[in-house]
């Protein structure tokens, strides 16, 4: 599916749940103000989505710098999370009840 515009009604709903229950539980994570979304449809059959933490005291995720944030991380200028980081937030996040992560 190349974007939310081909999404059946119930996708459409399925999608907003999960992309809501995923906003919260990176808002309880990270404690961030806001969380931004960008989604891409790449081809007929890839969509994806990125959740951003949005901290009101950081600018670089400040509205559309965040996109200028996301490329400073794409390019190597900005370090992105390290792994152990990132693995330390996925297992606090399947530890948490009530969300539809179950990743392996």
């Amino acid at each position: 599916c190349p974007g939310p515009i081909d999404f059946s009604i119930e996708e459409a709903k399925n999608w907003g749940l999960a992309v809501q229950d995923a906003s919260n539980l990176i808002q309880k994570l990270t404690h961030c103000d806001r969380v931004y979304t960008i989604a891409f449809g790449e081809g007929a059959k890839h969509l994806h989505l990125h959740l951003i933490p949005r901290f009101i005291t950081n600018p670089n995720t400040k509205a559309w710098s965040v996109a200028d944030h996301y490329r400073s991380v794409d390019s190597g200028e900005t370090l992105p999370v390290f792994d152990q980081e990132l693995k330390k937030f996925v297992a606090s996040a399947r530890q948490m009840q009530g969300t539809l992560l179950n990743y392996s």
